[in-house]
């Protein structure tokens, strides 16, 4: 079952949740400084042993003191007008959180707007990736929520959803 919510991803009761993180996996602003401020500071020293996380990869810590078990960090693309192998590197983020999620018995996740804030990917564009994705795994999760910040996002996502299940 896929959700599609207006929330705050720090607040999910979920497994996991998916943290838009940067490369060095040192938290920042948006979504990925909002988790590392509610996790606290041990979710910062867990990240500080992995060398990085190179775009289109994740890696997984603790959840700390967040209701979800787990963060799954991944690094989305830097939107440069789509002919850079931004597509590709969205769609290998979203599977590399999908390949970890099963690894750790993960049945329950919320996902971000993986790379539509500040590093500008189109929100039309990023959701036909995300809801892809979701779809291509919903089998094997409990719930998959796309947990949105913004009322925009949630109508392109809810959209995105409805023509996707229309067309299946």
């Amino acid at each position: 079952m896929i959700d599609v919510i207006r929330a705050d991803i720090t607040t999910m009761h979920v497994d996991a949740i998916v943290n838009a993180a940067n490369e060095a996996l040192r938290g920042g602003g948006g979504v990925d400084g909002a988790i590392h401020r509610a996790a606290g500071p041990q979710l910062l020293e867990e990240c500080r042993k992995y060398p990085g996380c190179p775009t289109g990869t994740a890696v997984l810590t603790g959840g700390y003191n967040l209701p979800a078990r787990y963060v799954i960090h991944t690094v989305g693309p830097v939107w440069r007008g789509g002919q850079h192998g931004e597509a590709e590197l969205l769609a290998r983020a979203y599977e590399s959180c999908f390949l970890l999620a099963r690894q750790h018995g993960v049945e329950t996740i919320a996902f971000p707007a993986i790379s539509t804030g500040v590093y500008g990917y189109p929100k039309e564009e990023a959701a036909q990736i995300a809801i892809s994705a979701m779809r291509r795994h919903e089998a094997a999760f409990a719930q998959i929520t796309a947990c949105l910040f913004d009322q925009a996002s949630v109508d392109v996502y809810e959209h995105t959803l409805s023509v996707l299940l229309a067309g299946s």
